[in-house]
C-alpha cells in the first residue's frame, strides 16, 4: 500500500452486490449497518468486525473517496504529555488539557454534575482529554502510526488562565497526514473483508432508517449510478435501484454539514452576526448533512446545531478538487490582521491565536473578507497550508522535502499559491499595497471594503516602531517574542522580530482571506456509548452515531470552542467507543 493510498482495491462502486473471493456472497442483512465510510465509520467497523460481529458499511460516494475528510487532512493529533513533548521541554499534564478544553468549550452550568444540555458533551471531554493521554499514541503507534517530532502550537488563545487555547504545544503532525492515520483501518478493513465479516457498499445514499417497534432495525438507500470521478470531485446523483438493509444496529458516522452552505447559514447563530454570501468549502461536497435529517425524521434528536467551526484564513484553491474548493493558511503570528476596511483586528485575534473569534469578528462586521498583511520573508518562514495535498514532503514521508522547510525561502505549496493566487497582493510601499488591496476587491462581485492608503501607512508605521523597540508594548508584538523562547517556533514557524518594511524582507504582501467552512460541533445526541437519543432524552434503540455527526462524541463534545487536533481524534475516540460498546451488547 502506498504512502497515499488508503483505497479498498476490486471493490464494486455502484451495483447493490459486492464483496469478493474468499468472502461470502453479499446479504441484505448484517449485525450492524455503518452509515458513511470516513474516519470514524472505519473505525467503528473495524473495531465491530475485531470482534467478529458483520457489518455493511454504506457510502454515498464512489470508492475513490474512501476515508472522507480525514484524508484530505493535514493529520494532526491533540495528544496530551506525549514522548515528543517531553522530548521538547513542554511540561503538559491531563489536568492542565482539561482546563483548557474547559476554558475553551464554555459549557453550560450543570455539565460536570451531569446536568443540563451539555452534560453529554462533557463527559465525553472528560473521556477525550484521558484518551489523549493514554490510549491514543500507544493504540496508534501499534498500528504503525508515526508522527513528526516537532510538535506544533495551534490556537494559542491568548486569553488569561482559564481561558480559550491550548496552554502548551500539543499539535502532533502525523508522519503521512490524514491518509497515514486512515492506513491502519483501512488494511484492518481489506482483512475483515477477506474474512468475510465486512461488505463495503459504495454509492449507496440512505434516505431512511427503518424502526421496528420503536427500534431501528435498518436502513433504506438508493442505489446511485457509478461514477468513475476521483477522490474528493463532486459525483452525479443519479439513482439507478434502491435497496433495504436490516441489521441488530445502525451507527450513523456521515459526516456534519460543511459543505452545505445554505444549512450552515441557517443555523448560524444571529448572535455571531452573518456569514458572508462567498464563502470556500474547507470539505467535499458530500459533507451535506443529509443524514442527519434522516435521522430526525426517524426520532433521533440533534443538539447545539448552531456550534459550528469555520476558519476566517481561507484562500481559494487554485486547483480546485470540488465545489468552491478552499484552502486554510495555516499562519504564525508576525502578520497584522485587518479587516476589509483596514482596521486591525483586537487583542488576541492574532494570527493562529482564536480563529473561531476572529471569524465571528469578521461575521459581526458582516464583511466577507479580511487581510494578513506581511512580507514575503515572514510569508516564508510563517505560512504553511492546511491538507495532506498541500504537505507533499509530510504525506509522502519524504526526508528529503522535509528538510527544505528549514531552507531560505517557502515551501513549495506556499511558493505556489504566491505565483498563482490573485489573492496574494504584492506592493514595494504600503500605498502600492492598498491600491491591489482596493483593486481586487473591486473586481469581486458582491465585495465591499476599503483600504485607506495613509491609514495602512501609519498602522505599519507604529507595528514597526513597537519591533524596534526591543521590548514594546504592543500585544503581538510581545506575544510574537514569546513565541520563539519555544524551539519548534523559533526553528520553522515563527520569523525573526522586524520591521515589516525591512528592504531586505520585502517586498510587502497582502492576503486576502474568506470565510472557510469545515465542522460541524453539534449533530446526534448520545450517551457516553454513542447511543442516539431522542428529544425526551431516552435511548433510541439501535441507533449509535460517531464522528461529526455526533458533534465528535455526545453531540458536542467540543462545547462553544475546540482545540486544533481534536477533530480527528474525535473520530478516533467515537468511532472507537462506539464499536467497542456496540460488540459488547450484540
Amino acid at each position: 500500500m502506498s504512502d497515499n493510498d488508503v483505497s479498498i482495491p476490486g471493490t464494486p462502486s455502484s451495483a447493490p452486490t459486492h464483496g469478493s473471493a474468499p468472502s461470502p456472497g453479499p446479504t441484505d442483512s448484517a449485525e450492524v449497518v455503518v452509515v458513511g465510510a470516513g474516519l470514524s465509520g472505519l473505525v467503528a467497523a473495524t473495531e465491530l468486525t475485531a470482534a467478529g460481529r458483520r457489518v455493511i458499511l454504506l457510502d454515498q460516494e464512489p470508492a475513490a473517496s474512501l476515508g472522507g475528510q480525514a484524508w484530505w487532512s493535514f493529520g494532526g493529533l491533540f495528544l496530551v504529555d506525549s514522548p515528543e513533548q517531553r522530548r521538547l521541554g513542554v511540561k503538559d499534564s491531563p489536568d492542565l488539557a482539561f482546563d483548557d478544553w474547559l476554558g475553551s468549550a464554555n459549557f453550560a452550568p450543570g455539565a460536570a454534575e451531569g446536568q443540563g444540555p451539555d452534560r453529554w458533551g462533557y463527559a465525553w471531554a472528560q473521556g477525550f482529554v484521558d484518551f489523549a493521554a493514554g490510549d491514543l499514541r500507544p493504540w496508534l503507534h501499534a498500528k504503525g502510526v508515526r508522527w513528526f517530532p516537532l510538535v506544533q502550537w495551534a490556537e494559542r488563545g491568548g486569553y488569561p488562565a482559564g481561558g480559550h487555547g491550548n496552554s502548551v504545544p500539543r499539535f502532533h503532525v502525523t508522519w503521512g497526514t490524514g491518509p497515514g492515520i486512515l492506513e491502519p483501518f483501512v488494511r484492518a478493513a481489506l482483512d475483515a473483508r477477506a474474512a468475510g465479516l465486512l461488505d463495503v457498499r459504495f454509492r449507496h445514499r440512505v434516505t431512511g432508517l427503518v424502526v421496528t417497534d420503536g427500534a431501528v432495525t435498518g436502513v433504506r438507500a438508493e442505489v446511485l449510478a457509478d461514477d468513475p470521478v476521483g477522490r474528493g470531485v463532486p459525483s452525479v446523483r443519479d439513482v439507478v435501484g434502491e435497496v433495504e438493509l436490516s441489521a441488530s444496529a445502525v451507527v450513523v458516522a456521515s459526516g456534519g454539514i460543511g459543505a452545505n452552505h445554505d444549512l450552515v447559514r441557517s443555523h448560524w447563530p444571529a448572535s455571531a452576526g452573518v456569514l458572508p454570501a462567498r464563502m470556500l468549502s474547507g470539505v467535499p461536497d458530500s459533507t451535506d448533512g443529509l443524514m442527519l435529517g434522516v435521522a430526525r425524521d426517524a426520532g433521533a434528536a440533534l443538539v447545539h446545531e448552531d456550534r459550528m467551526w469555520h476558519y476566517p484564513e481561507g484562500i481559494a484553491n487554485h486547483s480546485p478538487v470540488w465545489t468552491d474548493h478552499g484552502i486554510r493558511i495555516l499562519p504564525g503570528p508576525s502578520s497584522l490582521w485587518v479587516d476589509a476596511h483596514g482596521h486591525r483586528l483586537p487583542s488576541p485575534l492574532f494570527p493562529g491565536f482564536d480563529a473561531l473569534g476572529s471569524l465571528q469578528h469578521v461575521t459581526g462586521r458582516a464583511d466577507d473578507h479580511s487581510w494578513f498583511v506581511l512580507n514575503k520573508a515572514i510569508m516564508d518562514s510563517e505560512f504553511a497550508l492546511s491538507g495532506s495535498e498541500q504537505n507533499p514532503d509530510l504525506t509522502g514521508r519524504s526526508v528529503r522535502l522535509l528538510a527544505q522547510r528549514v531552507l531560505p525561502g517557502a515551501v513549495g505549496p506556499v511558493a505556489r499559491f504566491a505565483a498563482e493566487s490573485p489573492e496574494f497582493v504584492w506592493g514595494q510601499t504600503p500605498t502600492e499595497l492598498a491600491a491591489g488591496m482596493n483593486a481586487l476587491t473591486a473586481a469581486t462581485p458582491g465585495s465591499q471594503g476599503h483600504i485607506d492608503a495613509a491609514e495602512l501607512e501609519r498602522l505599519v508605521r507604529l507595528r514597526d516602531e513597537q519591533v524596534r523597540s526591543g521590548l514594546g508594548k504592543d500585544h503581538q508584538v510581545v506575544a510574537t517574542a514569546m513565541a520563539r523562547k519555544f524551539f519548534v517556533d523559533r526553528v520553522i514557524r515563527v520569523s525573526p522580530p522586524r520591521p515589516l518594511t525591512t528592504p531586505q524582507d520585502g517586498p510587502l504582501l497582502a492576503v486576502r482571506l474568506s470565510v472557510l467552512t469545515r465542522k460541524t460541533l453539534g449533530g446526534l445526541h448520545t450517551d457516553t456509548e454513542g447511543r442516539v437519543l431522542h428529544p425526551d432524552g431516552s435511548v433510541f434503540e439501535g441507533l449509535y452515531a460517531a464522528g461529526e455527526a455526533a458533534g465528535f462524541g455526545g453531540g458536542g463534545v467540543h462545547g462553544h470552542r475546540a482545540l486544533e487536533g481534536t477533530f480527528l481524534g474525535g473520530c478516533l475516540f467515537s468511532g472507537r467507543t462506539v464499536g467497542r460498546a456496540l460488540a459488547r451488547s450484540l
